[in-house]
């Protein structure tokens, strides 16, 4: 093979790779992807989709939950708390006090247990809605309480164990009645435990 040969085929060779890498510069350019501002994967989701089920499903208020609670259910998930705390009248208090007669008592005093300092700051009453909003997330409630159980997040089977608490007593409280939920709301001490309205509530 002479000189002037080569050179063709060489130049042949050049010409290939040139338009090759011309071809490979225009496609980039017609096909390159958008780069997001931010690094991550776009999610998409409905609007209202989620948070606002959640909010709807916790706008249940307690007397309706009360009102279709089961006592069988609530023993039944109360036994989980057993490890801590006693139910039976009378029971010996274990790292939590004993439950017995826990509706509408005073909370952090009394049933020769040592109470946490956070639990007697708080003080009032273990009315049902105080019980609702402690069960649901300890903790969170009322900040510094020795007690670590992490909730009860079910709606309604937190009203099974308080509905199964309210029968835990030799005179039980009776239940909020749900059509007396905005009075329970607004009332007094006694409307939360579902007794009388005070007496000097205006009369309808």
């Amino acid at each position: 093979m002479n000189s002037f040969e080569l050179n063709k085929v060489l130049g042949a060779i050049l010409g290939t790779c040139l338009i090759l890498l011309a071809l490979n510069i225009g496609a980039g350019a017609l096909f390159a992807p958008e780069k997001p501002k931010k690094p991550g994967y776009a999610i998409a989701v409905k609007a209202g989709e989620g948070g606002e089920k959640k909010e709807a499903a916790q706008e249940t208020p307690l007397p309706e939950r009360l009102a279709k609670a089961s006592v069988e259910k609530g023993q039944s998930t109360a036994k989980q708390c057993q490890a801590c705390h006693t139910f039976e009248k009378g029971g010996p208090n274990r790292v939590g006090p004993n439950l017995y007669g826990i509706v509408g008592e005073n909370r952090g005093e009394g049933r020769g247990f040592n109470f946490s300092s956070a639990m007697k700051a708080k003080g009032g009453k273990w009315t049902f809605d105080e019980l609702d909003k402690f069960l649901s997330d300890p903790r969170g409630y009322i900040s510094g309480t020795a007690m670590t159980f992490a909730g009860i997040k079910n709606d309604q089977q937190r009203a099974d164990v308080i509905d199964y608490l309210h029968t835990l007593s030799d005179s039980p409280l009776p239940l909020p009645k749900p059509q007396a939920n905005n009075a329970l709301q607004g009332g007094g001490e006694s409307q939360r435990l579902g007794g009388a309205p005070p007496a000097n509530a205006p009369k309808k």
